[in-house]
């Protein structure tokens, strides 16, 4: 919560979450490090990182589990350390505040907004004993560390402007939108939304916005309109500040107007939120209406769960109540059992009721909806998506992988004049496109993304 305070509730089984004490499971001078005792709180499935040097101020470490992940701008020291084929992100905070951050980060993933996966928390860190005039001979008994996973195929904002041009800010912009929409929606209030506090993943031609730092983040029993308007007001200020901030380092041109880009960002937000949400009133002989309304929010990708609808002599009023993001996503998923984001489940969607036409024309009979999806599923998707490499696959995100090869099959259809069957068309993509792309499943930083000079243990996701 912003003001610190953990929330005093658990929702998670006891099972879930497991606490332990270095000092108590591991012999002193065990591993490369010696460390004094720290706890740690823990989700299952994850590393116990017992063997990191806890006695240490994160600033200092000096560990072979360290990597250098590109990322955005923290007011705290953030590091990165890898085990097997995940990365986690470690925050230096404070007791209180990086509880009361895992809470409000761990209920906001349970209910499937799209935020950073919350691991646990280290707190009681005492450094090691160290001469009095050393460097922080002095420990903080109040300082922690918030644990998250990286989230693969993320990319921070400033690495999508560099290499992708700014013309990919409208994206952004849309992605940043519908993520602080959704977060009001829930009653959620941010408190510091902000381009570095988002991390992007592509998704069929668009981005798709994730929250990385809930710090200041609060839920409320319902969001005022002034509370909305705050948080816009913060967001606008921040997404300018960070603009201009790459101006200076010359990663954005001067004709960017980042003022303009933060108020389309408002503007944006605004638009969204009325369709949204607004009242409508009709007669009632214009009934068909609710169902406009209802197809209209399905395209924009939301559903709604309840609808307030009243009478008043000859006319009707409907107001949306409950409304929750990924109505193409749920359908994908019900269909085929596939988890992707919205915008790639509807290019799925839309690839799965062309090839049903495709399969009533060659049979003569009528498809069920079901048994074209399961068709699809095997003919289609699977095989492609198994015939890329691994290292093609530490590129792009398979289903993104899929989506852009369907693009690609139709130009290089179009430019033979004849048709291109599925894998002939991901051997070019590879070939000619995929092959000349980045390493993007966790970005590092390199020479291709070091144009940030900020980048540093002082910076975060």
């Amino acid at each position: 919560m912003a003001d610190g305070t953990p929330p005093t509730t658990d929702k998670n089984p006891p099972s879930e979450l497991h606490r332990q004490d270095q000092s108590s499971h591991e012999e002193p001078g065990h591993g490369e490090h010696s460390a004094g005792g720290v706890t740690l709180l823990t989700r299952g499935g994850h590393p116990d990182f017992l063997d990191l040097p806890w006695g240490q101020p994160l600033a200092e470490w000096d560990h072979p589990r360290l990597v250098p992940m590109a990322h955005g701008i923290s007011r705290h020291i953030v590091r990165f350390v890898r085990y097997d084929d995940r990365v986690y992100a470690l925050k230096e905070t404070q007791r209180d505040v990086a509880r009361a951050e895992y809470e409000i980060l761990r209920d906001l993933r349970d209910e499937h907004l799209p935020v950073v996966e919350p691991v646990g928390v280290a707190t009681d860190l005492h450094p090691t004993q160290r001469p009095a005039d050393g460097p922080h001979s002095d420990s903080d008994p109040d300082s922690a560390m918030l644990i998250t996973r990286y989230l693969d195929f993320s990319l921070p904002y400033w690495y999508v402007l560099g290499r992708d041009g700014p013309l990919l800010a409208d994206n952004l912009l849309d992605a940043a939108a519908v993520l602080l929409v959704r977060l009001h929606l829930e009653n959620i209030f941010w408190g510091d939304c902000s381009l570095s506090n988002i991390l992007f993943r592509r998704d069929a031609g668009a981005m798709m916005a994730y929250l990385v730092d809930a710090e200041t983040t609060e839920r409320a029993p319902s969001i005022t309109d002034e509370m909305r308007a705050y948080d816009l007001t913060i967001a606008r200020e921040n997404v300018a500040g960070g603009l201009l901030d790459l101006q200076a380092q010359g990663r954005v041109g001067e004709d960017v107007d980042a003022v303009a880009i933060a108020d389309d960002l408002a503007q944006r937000y605004e638009q969204l939120w009325n369709e949204l949400t607004e009242p409508e009133e009709f007669s009632l002989d214009e009934r068909w209406r609710i169902e406009r309304r209802v197809r209209r929010l399905n395209d924009l990708g939301f559903d709604i769960e309840e609808m307030s609808i009243s009478r008043d002599g000859t006319r009707l009023r409907i107001k949306p109540v409950l409304i929750e993001e990924g109505h193409h996503a749920r359908e994908l998923r019900r269909r085929t059992g596939l988890a992707v984001q919205e915008n790639q489940a509807r290019r799925l969607l839309a690839d799965i009721s062309s090839f049903r036409v495709w399969l009533e024309r060659s049979s003569g009979k009528e498809i069920p909806q079901a048994v074209a999806a399961a068709r699809w599923l095997a003919d289609i998707y699977e095989p492609v998506v198994e015939a890329i490499p691994p290292e093609m696959a530490e590129r792009l995100e398979p289903v993104e992988v899929f989506h852009q090869v369907l693009e690609h099959r139709y130009y290089l259809s179009e430019r033979r004049q004849s048709e291109v069957d599925n894998l002939e068309a991901l051997d070019d993509y590879m070939r000619s496109i995929l092959s000349h792309r980045p390493l993007e499943r966790q970005l590092q930083l390199s020479d291709d993304t070091e144009g940030d000079d900020r980048a540093g243990p002082e910076d975060g996701a």
